[in-house]
C-alpha cells in the first residue's frame, strides 16, 4: 500500500557551523556560565562565524543546463555542507579555517538525477560526496586532497518519502534522503515505527544511517540500523544495485553487507526496503545508584545476559551521572527503560533490579507509562542527552576541547579498558593543555559478549591550538583502543578522521578485496575517496 503523505515539519534554520537549531545554540551569556565551570578557558566567548567572511571562490566546474536545475553555488549552501558537526568541525568553523569547502550542492530527486550527475562528474573530474543530514563526526562529508578539478555535494534531502508500505511483511519502502522526523511522520499514522533513534535523529537521514552502519538509542538487540534492512538500492558510477527483498538468505556474500557502512565510497544508496516495528504502547523505566563503578558493570553484564532485552540500558559513571544531572552524590547510575506493543513491560523492569541490587544497586521507584520519566534521574539524564551536543559548541566557543568518542569490547577487555582510557587519554590532554581534563564514561549499548563504552573528554585548552590538542587527544585515545583490541568505533563510522585506527585493524585481504569492488564500481573515481579501501589512491 503507498505511504501516506505527510507535510514536513515547519522550516526552522539549522546551524551551518555547529550542531542543531541556530536559535537552540547557547548565547554568549551561557557560554560564559559553561566557561565558568572549566579553569582555564577564554574571557569572553569566541565570535559567531560569518559566512562572509569565509573564502568561498568561484565554483572550479559549471554543470549543464539539463543539471542546472539540480545544483546551487550559493555561499550558504555551500558552507553548510563544508564539515560535519564534530568538535573538529565546529572548532575550525569558529576560527575560519574550514578546509575545502564544495564548489556546487546538488539535490537530485530522483534515481536518474543521481546517475545523471555520476556521469556528469565522471566525465569532468569533480569529485562527489554523499551528503544527508550532515550530522557525520567524523570527517566523513568534507574533501581531503586536489586530486579533483571541483568538489559536487550531493544532498539527497530532496528524496525524502516512504513511498510503499506493506503491512503483511511489516516492511516500508525508503527513500534515503528522509531526515529521522520525517521518516518517522509518515510512519506513525500506520502504527509503526522504523525504532531508530540515534542522537542525531533530527539532523540526519536513513540513508546516512546505513552508509555508516550507525547505532541507534535501542541498547540491546537491535542496536545497529543492519538489523533492519531487507534491501538496498545503490547507484553506482558503474550503474544500479537493487538487491532482493528476503527475510534472510545465505545465497553466498550479501550484496547489502558491500554497502553497509561503505560511508559513500562505492554508490549512493537512493532506497530502501526496511523492517519495521509496531509503536510501543507499554513503557516502564527506573534508574539504579552504585557506590562502585565495577560492581555496576556486573550488574550490566548479567542484565545483557538475560533475555530481558531492555530498550535502554545506560551505565553513568560518577562524572557522567553528575554532568547529566542523574546524581550529585558521586553514585554511578544505570539507567533501565522497557518497552512493548503488546505487553506490560513492568515484569522484565522487576527482574532487571532485582539483578541489579544482587550487585548493591539501589533502586528508585520505577515508572510507567508515557511521559512518567519526567522528574526521574532517567528524565534528567534524556534531557542532557539531547542538549549537550548544544553545550559542547557552547565550550567550543570559550576554547575548551571538548569531545566523545566511542568503542566496543569483549567484557573481558572493558574494565581494563575504561581503566586504561581514563588515564591514559587524561594525561594526553594534561601534557597537551597543560590542564586537566575530566574523562567521563558510559555504556550505552550492552551485549552478552561484550559492551559500548563512550568516553567525554573535556579540557581547557591553548587559543588558536584546538585542532592540535583535539588530534594529539585522539591519537592518545586511539592507541590505548588498539592496545585492548576494542573497535575503532562502535557506531560513529570510520570517516576520515577515524581512518589511521581503521587501518591497523582491517585485515589486508579485506581491504585488497574492497579496493577490486571500488576500481569496478568507481572506474574514474568520481566518489569521496574511500575510507574503507587501505592505501588506494584517488
Amino acid at each position: 500500500m503507498p505511504a501516506t503523505a505527510n507535510d514536513h515539519p515547519a522550516d526552522r534554520p539549522r546551524s551551518w557551523w555547529g550542531w542543531g537549531y541556530a536559535d537552540a545554540q547557547p548565547d554568549d551569556a551561557e557560554c560564559l556560565a559553561l566557561g565558568a565551570l572549566l579553569p582555564g578557558t577564554l574571557a569572553r566567548p569566541l565570535p559567531l562565524p560569518r559566512i562572509a567572511d569565509l573564502p568561498i571562490g568561484d565554483p572550479g566546474a559549471t554543470p549543464p543546463a539539463s543539471l542546472a536545475h539540480l545544483v546551487t553555488a550559493d555561499p550558504a549552501e555551500r558552507a553548510a555542507h563544508a564539515m560535519g558537526k564534530a568538535y573538529r568541525d565546529v572548532i575550525r568553523a569558529l576560527r575560519g579555517r574550514p578546509g575545502r569547502i564544495p564548489d556546487l550542492v546538488a539535490r537530485p530527486s530522483r534515481d536518474q538525477d543521481v546517475a545523471d550527475l555520476l556521469d556528469w562528474a565522471g566525465e569532468h573530474a569533480v569529485a562527489v560526496i554523499p551528503f544527508g543530514g550532515g550530522s557525520s563526526v567524523v570527517g566523513g562529508v568534507e574533501y581531503r586532497g586536489d586530486a579533483h578539478r571541483a568538489v559536487l555535494s550531493l544532498d539527497l534531502t530532496a528524496m525524502d518519502r516512504v513511498l510503499e508500505i506493506d503491512t503483511t511483511s511489516r516492511s516500508a519502502l525508503i527513500q534515503a534522503g528522509a531526515l529521522g522526523p520525517v521518516l518517522e511522520g509518515q510512519l506513525r499514522p500506520h502504527g509503526l515505527t522504523l525504532r531508530h533513534f540515534p542522537q542525531s535523529f533530527e539532523f540526519s537521514t536513513l540513508g546516512g544511517w546505513l552508509a555508516t552502519r550507525a547505532g541507534g538509542h535501542y541498547a540491546t538487540v537491535r542496536t545497529h540500523i543492519d538489523d533492519f534492512v531487507q534491501s538496498l538500492r545503490v547507484v553506482t558510477p558503474a550503474g544500479t544495485s537493487a538487491s532482493w527483498r528476503l527475510p534472510a538468505s545465505g545465497a553466498g556474500p550479501s550484496p547489502d553487507r558491500l554497502f553497509l557502512g561503505s560511508e559513500g565510497s562505492l554508490g549512493v544508496i537512493t532506497e530502501a526496503w526496511m523492517r519495521l516495528q509496531e509503536r510501543p504502547r507499554h513503557k516502564a523505566a527506573a534508574s539504579v545508584a552504585f557506590t562502585d563503578f565495577h560492581r555496576a558493570l556486573d550488574a550490566v553484564r548479567d542484565i545483557a545476559r538475560s533475555d530481558l532485552a531492555p530498550a535502554n540500558c545506560r551505565l553513568l559513571d560518577p562524572g557522567e551521572a553528575l554532568l547529566s544531572g542523574a546524581s550529585h552524590d558521586g553514585s554511578t547510575v544505570l539507567v533501565l527503560g522497557f518497552e512493548s506493543a503488546t505487553a506490560p513491560a513492568d515484569d522484565r523492569l522487576a527482574t532487571a533490579l532485582e539483578l541489579a541490587r544482587a550487585h548493591g544497586g539501589r533502586a528508585e521507584p520505577p515508572t510507567a507509562g508515557r511521559g512518567a520519566e519526567a522528574g526521574t534521574a532517567v528524565g534528567a539524564w534524556r534531557s542532557a542527552f539531547l542538549r549537550m551536543p548544544y553545550l559542547r559548541d557552547g565550550l567550543a566557543r570559550m576554547g575548551a576541547v571538548v569531545e566523545t568518542f566511542e568503542t566496543a569490547a569483549t567484557w573481558d577487555r572493558v574494565p581494563a579498558l575504561i581503566d586504561a582510557v581514563r588515564t591514559e587519554v587524561g594525561a594526553a590532554a594534561l601534557e597537551a593543555t597543560g590542564h586537566r581534563a575530566t574523562v567521563n564514561c558510559r555504556l550505552t549499548h550492552v551485549y552478552p559478549d561484550g559492551a559500548a563504552p563512550y568516553f567525554t573528554v573535556v579540557v581547557a585548552g591553548r587559543p588558536g591550538d584546538e585542532v592540535r590538542i583535539w588530534d594529539d587527544i585522539k591519537a592518545a585515545a586511539t592507541d590505548v583502543l588498539h592496545r585492548h583490541r576494542a573497535t575503532v568505533t562502535h557506531h560513529h563510522a570510520v570517516g576520515r578522521d577515524h581512518r589511521p585506527g581503521y587501518d591497523t585493524q582491517r585485515p589486508e585481504p579485506f581491504a585488497l578485496a574492497l579496493r577490486a569492488v571500488k576500481n569496478a564500481l568507481d572506474p574514474h573515481h568520481v566518489l569521496n575517496p574511500g575510507v574503507l579501501l587501505g592505501r588506494h589512491t584517488p
